[in-house]
Order: structure tokens, then C-alpha cells, then sequence
């Protein structure tokens, strides 16, 4: 099912409110489903589950973490990344700063925090985390922890083109109405996968990238 691009104008979020709303839901305990491989982690969609639960008896479901950047403008933005075209694993896709979690890391938040400089170069001096989501998983085997961060404004990036292609700015304000949160389908595996989309000018915001955009609306702006 595609469902038709909803065009509406968002109500515009307040980042000083957003912030300390987010500050008072989230905090810095690890779920056990990042590492616990007893533990198989859900995306929200029961068609990726089936095929998590099927990727998990092959194999290990691999630790992951990236960084929501959220732009503290007075009307905020995140700021995603368009994946260089030549990788082989997702290439041309929307997606968050972030990456594998490396047994140097002290954390997934610096696993985050380290990916963010090596993608974009956007230096820590301008970051500051605020808590984790919970863990999503994805139906190619990984268990992503996402880390949300204010960011202020005034930084300089420097995009490595062995991994990114583009650094871009999408309104919060847009990515958090539900409204705007499209539900597309397609088969894989056999199985009807259903995920959300997001679609921004011309930007595909899709897959995980959408999946946690809404799994930070869910915590952030439902009861």
C-alpha cells in the first residue's frame, strides 16, 4: 500500500519546549536488547519482526548505534545524510550519523558520537546528548540504538566521501506530524514488508531512517 504524499503545514515546534520534554522522558540506561541475543529487537512492523526472528537463528544480530541530531534553530531541524552511492550496503539512502558499535567505544552514545565526526565532521563541542530510544531492529540484522542529541547551530561539516554524499537539514516540526508519517509496502523475502515513509521535497526518507523518526514521536509526543 502507498498511501498519497499528505501535504500539510506542520504545526511549528518550539525547541527550548522540545528539548525539556525530551530531556524528562529519556535517559542513558542501555537496554538489554542491544547486546542480549536472547533478545530479538522489533521495528514496529510485524513483517520485519518475522524476518528478525529468521535472521536471528543464522546468525548474531549486530550492535548498532547512530545519532538523531536535532538542529537547535528556533524552529529545529535534523540533520540527516544521504549515503554515498558506491557503497555496497544501502548506497543512496536517507539515514542518521551512525554505524556499528566498535569494542573501543566506552558506549553507544560514543559510538554515535564518533560516527557523527567520521561521516560529517561534526565536532562534539557542538553536541549534546540527551538520552537514548529504544533499540530497532532491522530485517538485514542489526539491533540500532539511537541516541538524540541537541545540537546548536553555527558548526561546519566536512563529509567524508567514502561514506556520505550529502548533509541535509529536514524540519523537526515536519518529520514529527504524524500526518506526514507514510505507510508504503513492498515484498521481500516473501513476505509483504510494511515501513514508513517520509518523503521531503526530494529526499526518500524511508526504512529505519522513518522507523525511528517515528519511534522519536512515539516517546516524545504520545501519552
Amino acid at each position: 500500500m502507498n498511501e498519497p504524499m499528505v501535504r500539510t503545514a506542520p504545526a511549528t515546534i518550539n525547541a527550548a519546549d522540545f528539548f525539556e520534554r525530551a530531556r524528562s522522558r529519556l535517559r542513558f540506561d542501555v537496554p538489554p536488547a542491544l547486546h542480549n541475543q536472547d533478545i530479538v529487537p522489533t521495528s514496529g512492523d510485524a513483517g520485519t519482526d518475522r524476518m528478525l526472528e529468521i535472521v536471528a537463528r543464522e546468525q548474531p544480530i549486530r550492535a548498532a548505534a547512530v545519532l538523531i541530531p536535532v538542529v537547535a534553530h528556533p524552529e529545529p531541524t535534523v540533520l540527516l545524510t544521504l549515503r554515498a552511492s558506491h557503497l555496497s550496503d544501502h548506497a543512496g539512502q536517507i539515514a542518521f550519523p551512525g554505524g556499528k558499535i566498535d569494542p573501543a567505544d566506552a558506549s553507544p552514545r560514543d559510538a554515535a558520537l564518533r560516527e557523527a565526526w567520521e561521516e560529517v565532521g561534526l565536532d562534539r563541542n557542538f553536541i549534546d546528548p540527551i538520552g537514548y530510544l529504544d533499540v530497532y531492529g532491522t530485517a538485514f540484522g542489526f539491533r540500532i540504538l539511537p541516541t538524540l542529541a541537541r545540537v546548536s547551530p553555527g558548526f561546519a561539516l566536512n563529509l567524508s566521501r567514502d561514506e556520505v554524499d550529502d548533509a541535509f537539514e529536514v524540519p523537526l516540526a515536519f518529520l514529527m506530524n504524524p500526518l506526514n508519517h507514510q505507510l508504503h509496502s513492498k515484498e521481500f523475502r516473501g513476505m509483504e514488508r510494511f515501513y514508513y515513509a517520509m518523503p521531503y521535497g526530494g529526499y526518500y526518507i524511508w526504512g529505519a531512517t522513518a522507523g525511528i523518526l517515528r519511534l522519536l514521536y512515539e516517546r516524545i509526543f504520545l501519552p
